[in-house]
């Protein structure tokens, strides 16, 4: 009888040991000796995640399974770009796709992304509104097995996170900072120049890094003498737009302006998007300043018009379909059970190594635009 039982006994260990192993994609479990296992697995890899990401595997999944995109808003065209180039290109991949918009709002998106957890998500492609706010839905959706790739901003302080591709953000910094400086050589003869820098939103971990590129061009020009910041505000947190919004931005030019400008011409502004480019030209339009050289974001229509017309000075593509591209590229290597491709470039988030998918932005100004859009029939219309 000892013996029936002890076999008996072994027979549910087995049992238990082999549904164990018949997860989904990425390994994770609901209970927390699994997920503090898987936890500490990916803390381990994140040491070395560039040769993590070549090395991982998956027994992949269904190709007609479900995809859910969380974008932070659909507020600048470069987002609802998104959101159709999304579902277009993977339901044209024989994916379903839930594709959600969180109007700038962390419990909306927080929402969001369990919905699409509770949909059976096989992988969430994450633009989070606040990169550091989502770990907590993020290491549940690791517990369940799906994957998570960051779109276009890094996410922070969690390991439920298996990538991000995204546009160099240091590299866009110091495009823009090289921009202004070339622009004010060009459009405003010999210095000293009078500027003012702007900065993104600090809820985005992209606009301190696009902060800091741009300021390791400025900041030595700055100490020599040859650009002068009038207002003397040259910190990102004295600098930061909150939100992205335009009409702070405006609010914030207006003032400096008013407070600094009354008997002297700005000749340049460090912009790091194109609305808020459009809002400092706004300002300086209706302080009856010369227009200055701006700096820009995204190639939106609009600016890619002013660029054009010579009123901004120049935008920085980030083509929205290259980024789409290159996350459904990854999402399919993953359906196909062949894991996160190999990346040599990680970024740490406060938890772990990330692996970094990065693209190469590119400088758009009036000389260059035909050559920059040779290839995009849409913006090639604005140029005329």
């Amino acid at each position: 009888m000892r013996k029936k039982v002890l076999a008996m006994l072994l027979t549910a260990a087995m049992s238990v040991t082999m549904l164990s192993a018949c997860g989904g994609g990425r390994e994770g479990s609901s209970t927390s000796d699994s997920s503090d296992a898987s936890t500490e697995e990916t803390a381990d890899a994140g040491e070395d995640s560039g040769d993590a990401a070549e090395e991982t595997s998956s027994e992949g999944f269904e190709a007609d399974a479900t995809i859910g995109i969380a974008l932070p808003w659909l507020g600048t065209q470069n987002w609802a770009e998104a959101q159709d180039m999304f579902k277009e290109q993977l339901e044209a991949e024989g994916f379903s796709a839930i594709v959600q918009a969180a109007d700038q709002k962390v419990a909306t998106q927080q929402q969001q992304i369990e919905s699409m957890i509770e949909n059976g998500a096989k992988v969430i492609v994450v633009g989070p509104v606040d990169g550091s706010q989502l770990g907590t839905v993020l290491e549940k959706a690791k517990d369940a097995g799906v994957y998570v790739l960051g779109y276009d901003r890094l996410i922070e302080n969690t390991t439920g996170v298996d990538g991000v591709v995204q546009f160099g953000s240091v590299k866009t910094g110091e495009l823009q900072g090289q921009a202004l400086l070339d622009g004010l050589k060009e459009k405003k003869g010999d210095g000293p120049y009078n500027i003012e820098l702007f900065g993104g939103g600090p809820a985005d971990p992209n606009a301190p890094n696009f902060f800091t590129g741009a300021m390791s061009v400025l900041q030595p020009e700055i100490d020599a003498g040859n650009l002068v910041v009038v207002s003397g505000q040259t910190d990102f947190t004295q600098c930061a737009t909150e939100d992205w919004d335009n009409k702070k931005a405006q609010q914030r030019m207006d003032s400096l302006l008013s407070g600094n400008y009354s008997d002297k011409e700005i000749d340049g502004v460090l912009s790091p998007n194109d609305g808020i480019a459009r809002a400092i030209l706004t300002a300086c339009e209706d302080a009856g300043q010369p227009v200055p050289v701006v700096t820009g974001l995204d190639a939106e229509d609009e600016s890619v018009k002013l660029v054009w017309e010579g009123t901004q000075y120049c935008t920085v593509a980030k083509p929205t379909k290259d980024l789409v591209a290159k996350t459904v590229e990854i999402i399919k290597s993953l359906q196909a059970g062949d894991g996160m491709p190999p990346t040599d470039v990680t970024a740490n988030n406060g938890k772990v190594d990330v692996a970094i998918y990065e693209l190469d932005p590119t400088v758009v100004t009036q000389e260059n635009a035909k050559e920059v859009f040779a290839d995009d029939e849409a913006r090639m219309e604005l140029l005329q």
